[in-house]
């Protein structure tokens, strides 16, 4: 048996936040994950910061930091001295090669994998929420159009009874 990592998909997911309209992951989570520590990533990932451009990687700004913090309900982030880096899809690839450790290639590779299903599953609830809107549009012209016919049958009855006894015609 190989030296698979095997880390459960909820865990990462878990781990996956809305920041800035993109889905991140933060410094400390990865670290986590990597199994290294986070300093020695924020390291790596600044002696190369022509790899992560703004799309790949960018700091929090102070009060995105005081909202995430809020999120957590306890500040279990100790004396932070510097904003935390949020990594999107890419650039968690891009940290395997800057990390370059067997553990970091398998990780991300994991890691990446989780975001394309967390893509997947919002695209089909994206197209679930199209398709039960598109029926509610019918129920609702189903309905104007029964409203219709009973406020028609109603007419009928009203005439039926405000006319006078037609005259019978045919064999007495």
């Amino acid at each position: 048996m190989s030296n698979e990592i095997i880390i459960p998909d909820e865990i990462i997911s878990s781990k996956i936040y809305l920041i800035r309209e993109q889905k991140v992951m933060l410094d400390r989570d990865l670290a986590e994950l990597y199994a290294v520590e986070t300093k020695q990533l924020k390291r790596q990932v600044r002696r190369n910061m022509e790899r992560f451009p703004e799309d790949f990687m960018f700091e929090l700004s102070q009060q995105e930091f005081e909202i995430l913090r809020s999120q957590f309900g306890t500040s279990n982030w100790g004396g932070t001295r510097y904003m935390p880096m949020a990594f999107t899809e890419q650039g968690v690839a891009m940290l395997s090669t800057v990390l370059n450790s067997p553990t970091a290639i398998k990780v991300s590779i994991q890691i990446i994998r989780v975001f394309t299903k967390v893509r997947e599953m919002l695209t089909d609830s994206l197209g679930m929420k199209l398709e039960i809107e598109e029926i509610k549009k019918k129920l609702t012209n189903h309905s104007k159009n029964i409203e219709l016919v009973f406020n028609y049958l109603d007419e009928l009855m009203d005439k039926k009874g405000n006319t006078e006894p037609r005259k019978k015609i045919g064999y007495k």
